[in-house]
């Protein structure tokens, strides 16, 4: 998808890139540059984040920031235009950017076309009609105090200065009636990305005055519906770093002495929305086996002073997913997805094994691919550069994308075991509990030994008992004599 527009031969325009796979909008975290900062041609301008990981975008051109279109924390459909670039500086006065009038919305240009046979689609919506959607255009049945908010909430966006105080903020504006364009009074009319944002700010569908074609409420009907209650009359838009530090209060919508409320979006909406589905999708069966897994520890520590592993961090989880990838070797059937649209059972015959990470932007599952060809050393070096990444944010799409099976490491937290919910398309999840010091009976007395539980959640569907009892049996073995990745590999 072409992300630029030339909007003169010094003017030229970037926009919001789909960064993933059909989402269809991305929210600005954090600007890197600011007007009249010098960019080159692949230089990292912007971070926004997605409803699977946070991004970084290079700007495509050489040039002077002549405009941010929107400040830190806004959410942005995907090719509406956010920022603008004066390609050659010093040829002129550059003109000043167009402020929004002041009784009318200012009508965007249309995003470019989607190539032709695909359609973007936001995870729990559905096919969505289109990547962007218009401002109502001259003529609109939008009502005077209406049109003044929304004018003024959009000069403010675009970093213009906002026209005087319209009358609808000397004066409260009628309490807009409940939308009666919905075909028999039921649900009103509106777009999935139009219901989030909706959904953001706590606005209740049913009391917005539609101005869109046929009834449709527009993203603009919404922060028109939301900028009385929640905007003092404006003065002058802030400057885009003033507006970016004010912009983390934004996603607040209230907040007091007794609660706060936190708008669910991004990665958290779409853990969510990937729980929910899993959870009510595929059947869940949970089996659980207690260890020793005393002289998998020693090996650690041994590892740990071996020539061969310098350079990489050697721990317990290390050992666990090679052991789950040797039994998954011995045990291949596991190693599936189930095919609803076709109604088959799809082998996979490489495994990209999941590790669940936390993140400050929540649990991420990354990936690494093709993790049963890896050695030892390789796996390690894997297992560190994927953690290091998922706890910067810099997680791509596409590293998230395409897990067979996951290990879940709750023991962390000190926890002793769980009931892990799948990935959505994965066949099994391991969790691992803490490993402790506990009376154990070995070699027919009771010792101190290093002991955990493993839990294996597995779809019902294409995993049957015996298999599942099978897999998590090896695993649990191996721990138990990690002289088995040897012999058994």
């Amino acid at each position: 998808m072409t992300t630029m527009t030339e909007t003169s031969a010094r003017f030229r325009e970037f926009k919001m890139p789909d960064v993933g796979e059909g989402l269809t909008e991305a929210e600005i975290l954090k600007w890197f540059v600011q007007p009249g900062d010098t960019v080159t041609d692949g230089q990292v301008v912007c971070e926004v984040e997605t409803a699977k990981a946070a991004v970084e975008l290079p700007i495509p051109f050489d040039g002077v920031v002549h405009e941010l279109r929107f400040p830190e924390g806004t959410t942005v459909d995907v090719g509406q235009v956010i920022i603008a670039i004066d390609v050659a500086p010093g040829s002129g006065d550059a003109p000043a950017p167009a402020a929004a009038p002041a009784q009318e919305p200012v009508e965007e240009p249309e995003a470019e076309a989607e190539p032709k046979g695909r359609t973007p689609v936001l995870v729990g919506y559905g096919v969505a009609e289109s990547s962007t959607k218009r401002r109502p255009r001259k003529g609109a049945t939008a009502t005077p105090e209406a049109a003044a908010v929304a004018a003024a909430v959009q000069a403010e966006l675009n970093g213009h200065a906002a026209p005087a105080a319209a009358p609808a903020a000397t004066a409260p504006a009628p309490a807009p009636a409940p939308v009666a364009d919905a075909p028999g009074g039921g649900r009103p009319l509106a777009k999935p990305p139009v219901r989030k944002l909706a959904k953001d700010l706590g606005i209740d569908l049913a009391t917005v005055v539609p101005t869109g074609k046929d009834g449709v409420i527009t993203r603009e009907d919404v922060h028109a519906a939301a900028a009385p209650a929640a905007t003092p009359p404006v003065v002058a838009a802030p400057a885009p770093s003033q507006a970016a530090s004010e912009a983390p209060a934004a996603a607040v919508a209230s907040a007091s002495a007794r609660e706060t409320r936190i708008p669910v979006k991004g990665v958290r909406k779409a853990i969510a929305q990937a729980m929910v589905g899993s959870a009510f999708t595929a059947p869940h069966v949970t089996e659980f086996v207690t260890v020793d897994v005393t002289r998998t520890m020693k090996l650690v520590a041994e590892l740990k002073e071996d020539k061969d592993m310098a350079g990489v961090r050697v721990n317990p989880l290390l050992i666990i997913a090679k052991a789950l990838l040797v039994a998954i070797k011995r045990n291949p059937e596991v190693n599936a997805a189930w095919d609803e649209a076709n109604q088959e059972i799809v082998q996979k015959h490489y495994v990209n094994l999941g590790i669940a990470a936390a993140t400050p932007r929540g649990l991420i599952v990354p990936n690494i691919k093709d993790a049963h060809d890896k050695t030892l050393p390789q796996l390690a070096a894997a297992l560190g550069d994927l953690v290091t990444t998922a706890r910067d944010g810099k997680t791509s799409p596409a590293a998230m994308a395409g897990g067979t099976v996951t290990i879940t490491n709750v023991g962390v937290f000190g926890v002793d075991t769980g009931t892990p919910i799948l990935n959505p398309g994965e066949s099994a999840i391991l969790a691992v509990g803490a490993i402790k010091l506990q009376p154990w009976v070995h070699k027919g007395k009771v010792k101190p030994r290093q002991v955990t539980t493993l839990a294996l959640s597995f779809d019902h569907r294409l995993v049957d008992g015996e298999l599942g009892s099978k897999v998590l049996a090896d695993v649990a073995a191996i721990l138990e004599q990690p002289k088995r990745l040897i012999t058994w590999a």
